[in-house]
């Protein structure tokens, strides 16, 4: 298996596990992962997402020996396998549950990509980003919607073209990754950080969220738009999750989908 992939609880961990190749894509892998995400989606004990890679890097993007191999195949062929490339990014970039890329080492090409799709990109000081592909007389296609929408068209222009490095500091300044931390113990404990916080809210109003910023998004404000906005909080305000939450928030109380702390064992003797 080229990924590793473990529930914790309300937390679904998914890592790219080929450390040996910087977690590079194949075919394999494309397929793994788009296998793994689409069971997180219909997991119902799983309420997000973390997505991370193993060794010493995030992703290095494509595996230049499958590249080569591909490099050989009709453009029909080559053609099946980038919407097989596509369709893992377009899986990841609409799961209806939080996602966040834990991201340390080195993120390139592809790599880039699955950080764009996240909701959330956390990352080391240390990580470094490329957008690598012109280097190679390729072009970073699949990706490009994602990373676009993440660091705008302008610093597209320069990345997409120059293909250089670019440090965390950068992709944070870009919008790429929400938060910087300064090692991977920080990293794990920001990760876990978001986690809590994601899990403190309804999981319906999160998955509404998401479609509501891929439907207003870039769009012009009109009178569709704001009716459309409209029966969306009256939908959401009349479900049973939009009275629990405000209900819990009356009464003081957290509301139903807040994980639970566990009991604490009792040092009571149990009655015979």
């Amino acid at each position: 298996m080229s990924l590793a992939i473990e529930n914790q609880g309300p937390v679904g961990l998914v890592t790219l596990n080929r450390p040996d190749r910087h977690n590079a894509f194949d075919d394999v892998l494309i397929g793994e992962l788009t296998e793994a995400l689409r069971a997180m989606e219909a997991d119902d004990s799983v309420r997000v997402v973390v997505l991370a890679g193993a060794g010493r890097s995030f992703s290095a993007g494509a595996d230049l020996n499958w590249m080569k191999r591909m490099s050989g195949f009709s453009k029909e062929e080559n053609q099946r396998d980038a919407m097989a490339l596509g369709a893992l990014m377009r899986t990841l970039a609409h799961l209806r549950k939080p996602t966040i890329a834990r991201v340390h080492g080195a993120a390139y090409g592809g790599g880039v990509g699955l950080v764009a799709c996240c909701d959330i990109a956390v990352a080391t000081q240390a990580a470094t980003f490329s957008l690598s592909e012109v280097k190679l007389g390729l072009i970073p296609a699949v990706i490009s919607p994602y990373v676009v929408g993440a660091i705008g068209e302008r610093a597209a222009r320069r990345y997409f073209l120059t293909g250089e490095r670019f440090d965390s500091g950068q992709a944070w300044r870009m919008g790429l990754v929400h938060e910087l931390t300064i090692n991977d113990e920080e990293l794990d404990e920001s990760v876990g950080t978001l986690v809590d916080a994601l899990l403190e809210c309804g999981p319906v109003a999160q998955r509404e969220a998401k479609e509501l910023i891929r439907a207003v998004a870039n769009k012009p404000v009109h009178s569709e738009l704001i009716q459309d906005t409209a029966e969306r909080i009256a939908r959401i305000r009349s479900s049973p999750e939009g009275r629990e939450g405000v209900a819990a928030f009356l009464e003081k109380r957290k509301p139903s989908w807040v994980p639970q702390p566990p009991q604490a064992a009792s040092d009571e003797p149990l009655e015979p």
